[in-house]
This record gives C-alpha cells, structure tokens and sequence, in this order.
C-alpha cells in the first residue's frame, strides 16, 4: 500500500505518458477504430490530457488497410465522432483532408453562432444516421478492454501501455 500524499509505484509525473489528475499518474489511451470495431491507430498521453488535442497525432498514425493489393490508405472514407471534438482546427483540418465528417456542434458554439447573425455563417453539416454508428469506438475499446492487461492498467509507464495495448489490437486483428 502506498503512503499518504506519494504516488502508488512511486517515480515522478516527468515523461512516459504519466501527467497528473487527482493525485494519481495516470495516462490515456486515444484510439481510432473502422466499422468493425478493430483499432486503426493508438497513442497515449497524460491523463489530464483533453482528447481533442490528440486528434491531428492520431490521424497523422491512422492508416486504412485496402480490400485488394496496395498500400494501406491515410484518409478515411468518412469520420463521426462526439461533442470533444467539435472545434474549429478539428474541423478545418478535416475539410483540408478532404474526410467527410460527422460531428455534433456543441450549445455553446450554436448559441455564439446564431448571436453573431449572418456573420456566424452556416452551421455545420450532420448526419443523424451516420452519428449513431459512433458507437463503434465504444466497442473497439471494450475489445481492446478484454485484455486483461489493458482493463486493469498495471503498466506504470505510457510506453508499456503503448506496447500491451498494441498486443491486444493485433489479436483483434488476427482474430477477425
């Protein structure tokens, strides 16, 4: 058992995919998954991270392995993912990519819009049906989750969990 006010495992908040929340070191697992629920492209950062701020890194990793011969693909054919990654740089670089996406506008940049008039310009195009099958990155975590390694987090370092979880992706993939 730990000692009260020092981190279980001991070492500092310094590198490895370790920040600081709560007291505790903990990291996070940011992943993009296909319509099969198989990862595509995994990074980990502190956990105090925000999730949108990791959304470029982990595109530039992602790679769409093709039907027939040939290398893999770097765009997607489309994207949908939550309310975290509704922003303008989100969005900007995926027109500049040319991904079709679905993200749902957060209240706060709706009502910002429609208070500037016509200069807030259009809102954002959405797709109803393609948002639901958003669930699919819900179940590819809960797969990856079904390494134990994975769902109990023993690793210390972001680099181990890096490592155990990329283990657990490819088994996905070997199993499918």
């Amino acid at each position: 058992m730990a000692e009260p006010g020092r981190p279980p495992g001991g070492g500092g908040a310094g590198g490895g995919g370790l920040g600081r929340s709560r007291g505790r070191f903990p990291s996070k697992l940011h992943l993009s998954a296909d319509g099969r629920c198989r990862p595509l492209s995994l990074v980990v950062t502190g956990g105090q991270r925000a999730d949108c701020t990791q959304f470029i890194a982990l595109l530039e990793k992602t790679r769409v392995p093709r039907i027939g011969p040939g290398r893999p693909r770097r765009n997607p054919d489309s994207l949908a993912a939550d309310k975290a990654y509704s922003n303008g740089p989100v969005r900007e670089y995926l027109r500049r990519r040319g991904i079709r996406h679905t993200i749902r506008e957060k209240t706060d940049s709706q009502a910002a819009r429609l208070r500037k008039g016509s200069r807030g310009g259009r809102p954002p195009g959405f797709d109803e049906d393609r948002y639901k099958r958003r669930n699919t990155i819900e179940r590819a975590i809960n797969r990856l989750k079904q390494a134990r390694a994975v769902a109990t987090r023993y690793d210390k370092r972001g680099y181990v969990l890096l490592g155990t979880s990329t283990a657990a992706a490819l088994v996905i993939w070997l199993r499918t």
